[in-house]
């Protein structure tokens, strides 16, 4: 299995980000200290289920939402659509809006050609 502290960290990062909140900002609303968030988004700490929902309910996303997909692909096929799911949430929604409508495009451009 892939490790759980770095990938619920790494969203926990890619949602800050995407709302243009500091580690300090969100420390702040999720009352905790911003060095205790940088460690959870470099995936040192391993953060208690409360502290996470903290963290989520500050960056005002669903719990569920940290935890969605996270398992690690069993079959070979499954690895890169897990892959493109992490990179994909890690972009702003304009940029995955942006890509998705590439990817339709592309898509039917390949059943025309």
């Amino acid at each position: 299995m892939n490790d759980l502290k770095s990938i619920i960290g790494k969203r926990i990062r890619d949602y800050r980000q995407q709302q243009g909140l500091s580690q300090e900002k969100l420390a702040e609303r999720a009352g905790c200290h911003a060095t205790y968030i940088g460690q959870i988004e470099r995936g040192e700490k391993n953060a208690t289920l409360e502290s996470i929902q903290k963290i989520a309910e500050a960056l005002q996303v669903p719990l569920s939402l940290l935890f969605e997909k996270i398992e690690s692909p069993i079959r070979p096929e499954e690895q890169i659509p897990a892959a493109c799911y992490e990179w994909l949430l890690s972009k702003s929604i304009a940029e995955q809006e942006t890509l998705f409508h590439l990817l339709k495009e592309a898509d039917t451009y390949k059943r025309v050609n």
